[in-house]
């Protein structure tokens, strides 16, 4: 097992470490959890002040013209676009990712009216799932949806499927599809594949349109460091917007929208993919993520990605040798995300102490301890620290406190 003066060294050579102080880490706290809420940019509070003291406070309503409000969908879209390899005119920032999926999910439909079934994985993150019920349980059945073992996929792909929606990193493992074999197995039976890259945006290279990809969506508030709450965005590959009569056909969503038509008339390309205001404070916050973001090359934030995860897969495994954990993630990095997950049936007291001992993960029902590693911030030696407080987390007892067991509202 290596020492610490081995990370360290590591963490010296790292071609990613000045990204590190350009976040606002708390002092004494390991934080490995940007699989589900990014770290603050420093820049944040600065710009913030800015857009609430300045732009609302003093110039009100004409910032959307002076600060070009009204851009920032478009803006934020070309940015998230190079990370996703995409082209800047086919991704806009708007609404939640949940919104964003049901947007998808009818739009699928309409490029294939001829089909009624909508397909996804058994244990795919809810809001996806819900999102395909919705639309079933509102068709008058029309529209059928399908939730199937994810190694039975492919033998569901048929006539009567229109789309596929699948997370490219799963939410619970880590578990990493391959793009572009799913997509081609899909996309030869006529089904189009929108990919949820709430997961892996930011976190690991990702090119949309050499995989031919149809859709996607993704969030702003894990890996691109957006803040609680950011909005989410939504890809639709160029050769599709023109024929998609946008079901939730808000106002800024329409060609003119300022010449206040009572009939709606769809704005050209992406820009039909909007639908209400934009969130100003969101999608400012958010800006500040992806000026970081856009400037790290995504190839070696997955090499350190790879790196981390194996580490902490290492040091666990060599400290705490019965003590009950077993991997939930895939053992290949080439198929698993920037995330940890180990079943332990103690999984919840065991985060709770984990946390109250400053190393800050997160549980998922019935009993997986969930780490999310983000190369611009996370260092070697966090995660080295991180697998050593869990031992003495372990061999102490300290997890057993009653108080550990308490359930909070978010776990």
């Amino acid at each position: 097992m290596r020492n610490l003066e081995e990370i360290q060294r590591l963490d010296a050579e790292d071609p990613l470490a000045a990204f590190r102080d350009r976040f606002e880490l708390p002092a004494g706290m390991i934080y490995l959890d940007g699989n589900s809420l990014g770290v603050m940019p420093k820049s944040a509070p600065a710009k913030m002040k800015d857009v609430v003291e300045t732009q609302w406070g003093q110039h009100l309503i004409t910032s959307w013209n002076r600060h070009d409000w009204i851009g920032l969908p478009r803006r934020l879209g070309g940015m998230i676009a190079g990370l996703i390899g995409a082209k800047p005119e086919e991704v806009v920032v708007a609404d939640s990712t949940s919104i964003n999926i049901f947007k998808a999910l009818s739009a699928a439909l309409q490029l294939n009216p001829d089909r009624s079934v909508i397909l996804s994985e058994s244990g795919n993150f809810p809001t996806n799932v819900y999102m395909m019920q919705g639309l079933s349980a509102n068709s008058s059945g029309s529209i059928r949806h399908q939730i199937v073992p994810t190694g039975e996929l492919e033998t569901h792909f048929n006539d009567d499927v229109a789309a596929l929606l699948i997370t490219q990193a799963h939410y619970k493992t880590g578990y990493l599809h391959d793009m572009q074999a799913i997509t081609k197995a899909a996309q030869e039976k006529g089904i189009l594949v929108i990919w949820d890259l709430c997961h892996s945006a930011g976190a690991l290279p990702i090119d949309l349109n050499a995989c031919n990809a149809d859709m996607a969506v993704g969030c702003g508030y894990k890996y691109l460091n957006g803040g609680p709450g950011a909005p989410a965005f939504i890809f639709v590959a160029e050769r599709h917007q023109e024929k998609v009569m946008p079901v939730l056909s808000g106002w800024l969503g329409h060609a003119h929208p300022f010449d206040f038509s009572d009939q709606y008339e769809p704005a050209p390309g992406i820009d039909r993919f909007k639908c209400s205001s934009p969130s100003i404070l969101g999608m400012s916050a958010l800006e500040c993520g992806l000026e970081i973001a856009v400037e790290a090359d995504m190839t070696s934030v997955r090499m350190k990605s790879v790196a981390l995860t194996e580490l902490f897969i290492e040091q666990v495994e060599a400290r705490l040798d019965g003590h009950g954990f077993e991997l939930a993630s895939p053992r290949d990095p080439a198929i698993r995300g920037s995330q940890v997950s180990f079943h332990h049936e103690n999984g919840y007291p065991i985060m709770q102490a984990l946390i109250d001992h400053g190393v800050i993960g997160d549980f998922r029902d019935p009993d997986i301890l969930r780490f999310g590693f983000t190369p611009l911030y996370t260092s070697y030696e966090d995660v080295w620290r991180a697998a050593e407080i869990l031992q003495d987390i372990m061999e102490s007892g300290a997890w057993r406190e009653a108080r550990y067991s308490v359930r909070a509202a978010v776990t």
